[in-house]
């Protein structure tokens, strides 16, 4: 398993573009994919999990790859997360 910690530096959070936007880019993966925020994980594929979570601006995030494309899956999702100014 690969995993990636950010720090939301979006003033809106993760709100419904940006969600978009990775969830359209998870989905060209093989991997499980999750996003962990607090106690809670979801599915990185799913736009309603992802929305579920209310992620604020200055949050901790964590995303996880597992699978054969882990390491591909995690490089991607890491650039999508900056070109989206989403966080670092």
């Amino acid at each position: 398993m690969k995993e990636q910690t950010f720090t939301i530096t979006s003033s809106d959070g993760v709100h419904a573009r940006p969600a978009t936007v990775l969830v359209q880019n998870a989905g060209k993966y093989q991997s499980d994919i999750n996003l962990h925020y607090k106690e809670k994980a979801v599915n990185l594929k799913s736009i309603m999990g992802i929305m579920s979570l209310g992620i604020p601006a200055g949050a901790e995030i964590k995303i996880t790859a597992e699978g054969d494309d882990e390491q591909e899956a995690i490089d991607h999702m890491s650039t999508t997360m900056k070109n989206e100014g989403l966080g670092e």
